[in-house]
């Protein structure tokens, strides 16, 4: 009875609290929304949160429209590849990823020992995200993410996890939520982590007893690298390949989910020939791309499909890649 009693006690609990600081919320803010209720009182049942302080939270995190804009309208979605491409595969993001590379070489092998991923798809990511942390996003995370998850229907399941895990990690870092910045979606930091690949992935890198990929490059680098490594990066195995395409093979062979399914071999018996030796039984996907001269055709392998693990994007990917692939160049003549 007691147990009943308590855990009544917190469901309630938050209801009230929240009802109160509702009253003295700010205009488009969350304090007293259904929906931040229930959140509220799951985080202070489930993880002992204190139910006073996140109604202070939720009554001055504010809905933003630009946010919903900006989610229905992704570059990955609204533009060609060779729109996309011409994005972030310029002189100036390349010379860039070269200082980078160079201010922290040391770092950046020593990620590339430990965890098997090239320095240079590191400086990528980071380059594509965030302009080697120079652009890491100007929204408030948690205005972010209570906009997604309470008025963004389609996908309010995966921003309200996303909002969980927030206020955990801002309560585990002793970090206040009302001031963390990131992208429209609550990427952040250097490599624009979501919070729970943040709580699940971000290393402390440098040894200093923080795990820091807002402000520190270093702990950026290795977590990077650590999130390419548990989702099974192969150390010296191709990525990609431009391919040939000889008579008209099934149009569905391309383009056709980002994971490879079909072999090498498989796909050129169907016609679609790799411009470099791949092993035959090596999986892959093929991808039909709109360039600026006509259709480019390409094949992603398994560590193609890490990469989009990052951003589930095969132009993302291919865009990290062939940057990587103009940095590598450049250091290693």
């Amino acid at each position: 009875m007691i147990a009943v009693i308590n855990w009544r006690w917190l469901r309630v609990l938050p209801v009230l609290i929240f009802a109160f600081y509702g009253s003295l919320s700010y205009s488009n803010s969350y304090g007293g929304h259904p929906a931040a209720v229930k959140l509220a009182a799951e985080l202070v049942a489930e993880h002992g949160f204190d139910a006073t302080a996140l109604a202070k939270v939720f009554a001055r995190a504010e809905r933003q429209q630009s946010i919903l804009d900006a989610i229905s309208r992704p570059a990955e979605k609204s533009k060609a590849w060779h729109e996309y491409r011409d994005i972030f595969l310029t002189e100036k993001r390349e010379a860039r990823g070269i200082d980078f590379y160079y201010l922290h070489r040391h770092t950046l092998q020593r990620a590339s020992r430990e965890f098997g991923v090239p320095a240079e798809i590191i400086v990528a990511i980071m380059g594509v995200e965030t302009f080697y942390g120079r652009i890491t996003g100007s929204y408030r995370v948690i205005d972010a993410l209570t906009t997604l998850a309470f008025d963004y229907p389609r996908r309010s399941a995966f921003f309200s996890r996303e909002l969980k895990q927030f206020l955990i990690l801002s309560r585990e870092q002793g970090l206040d939520p009302l001031t963390l910045k990131g992208s429209y979606a609550g990427a952040m930091g250097f490599g624009q982590f979501m919070p729970s690949s943040y709580r699940s992935y971000a290393v402390d890198f440098d040894g200093d007893g923080k795990v820091d990929i807002w402000a520190n490059p270093v702990d950026a680098i290795g977590s990077i690298a650590n999130y390419f490594k548990r989702h099974g990066w192969q150390p010296g195995q191709p990525v990609t390949s431009a391919v040939q395409v000889v008579g008209s093979p099934p149009a569905d062979l391309f383009n056709n989910g980002l994971k490879p399914r079909l072999s090498v071999a498989e796909f050129t018996a169907a016609g679609i020939t790799t411009a470099s030796s791949l092993p035959g039984d090596a999986l892959a996907t093929a991808m039909q791309f709109e360039g600026k001269s006509g259709p480019e055709y390409w094949m992603g392998l398994h560590n193609f499909y890490v990469i989009t693990r990052y951003n589930h994007s095969a132009m993302y990917a291919m865009s990290v890649y062939q940057l990587s692939q103009r940095i590598l160049q450049q250091i290693n003549p």
